[in-house]
């Protein structure tokens, strides 16, 4: 299965190594407490974009289906990205900056409270959305992941999911160019901590186990966040209306990001089960694990 895993992926040969070492003793953690419970087991996995969730995640995935036979699914927060249009309403609405993707507020969590009580309640016969990054959209609903029969186990990852609200105090300054130039007030970084603690702080409670995948720092994330979008416009070099970003918008996307991700690499231990604390190469440098 690994052999194969790594080929798919087109991973390199020393991913054996890590998972060896550390994904599949963690992945036969999760397994033991998915026993030691009773129903289905929510997984919550936290890390700064480019971190490597995508790949954890499905790595876990199929290691748990082939060796103990579970029915496992992978979910994204990123798959509740509302539309293009809804986040132009929004933006309308509150501020101009809540018509890029991806901070609190721009996420369906109508959508996403309703699977997780559908996976919780083992209820079978509903869909789980897909976001189309090249599109900046929504898939088309025939092409979301089916749930046919009841889950065992739900890995849900996203790169806020897990991340505690700010104090009124360090929301008070700004921490980049573009909160500089265009939150001047602090209306758009207030409006979205208000939504991270009142609608996703509350959904944390559903996770039975946190995994964090730790940046040494956030000067990471751009070279990160610019080979996963090279990855995607490779996948996408036929689309017309593309939406993929060039290196300069990939270097603003990323501030978007900062505030919450320097604050859940200040904040994560407090909740995490395991925490894989990453070199600059995205090698694991050393795995905490909580007793």
């Amino acid at each position: 299965m690994l052999k194969t895993f790594i080929k798919q992926h087109r991973l390199p040969v020393e991913f054996e190594q890590t998972v060896e070492e550390y994904y599949q003793p963690l992945a036969d953690r999760v397994f033991k407490q998915f026993k030691a419970n009773e129903g289905a087991f929510f997984v919550g996995i936290n890390g700064c974009q480019g971190s490597g969730k995508s790949t954890f995640t499905d790595y876990i995935a199929e290691y748990l289906t082939s060796t103990y036979q579970l029915n496992v699914i992978v979910m994204s927060l990123d798959d509740f990205y509302l539309t293009r249009q809804e986040r132009k309403d929004l933006a309308d609405k509150v501020h101009p900056l809540l018509e890029t993707r991806g901070v609190p507020a721009t996420h369906d969590i109508t959508a996403l409270k309703q699977v997780l009580s559908h996976l919780s309640e083992k209820k079978t016969g509903f869909k789980i959305p897909r976001f189309n990054k090249a599109t900046d959209e929504p898939y088309p609903e025939e092409n979301w992941q089916r749930v046919d029969k009841p889950v065992d186990i739900i890995l849900l990852e996203g790169w806020c999911w897990g991340v505690e609200p700010q104090t009124d105090e360090q929301l008070k300054s700004p921490i980049n160019e573009l909160e500089l130039q265009h939150d001047t007030h602090g209306i758009w970084r207030t409006y979205v901590n208000q939504q991270l603690k009142t609608t996703y702080e509350p959904l944390y409670e559903k996770m039975d186990f946190w995994v964090s995948l730790q940046a040494p720092s956030f000067d990471c994330v751009y070279k990160w966040r610019l080979e996963q979008e090279e990855k995607l416009k490779a996948r996408n070099e036929n689309l017309t209306d593309s939406k993929i970003m060039s290196p300069a918008e990939i270097l603003n996307f990323t501030q978007y990001f900062q505030r919450l991700s320097v604050q859940a690499c200040n904040t994560i231990s407090k909740s995490a089960d395991a925490i894989f604390y990453l070199e600059n190469n995205r090698h694991i440098r050393q795995l905490s694990l909580k007793e």
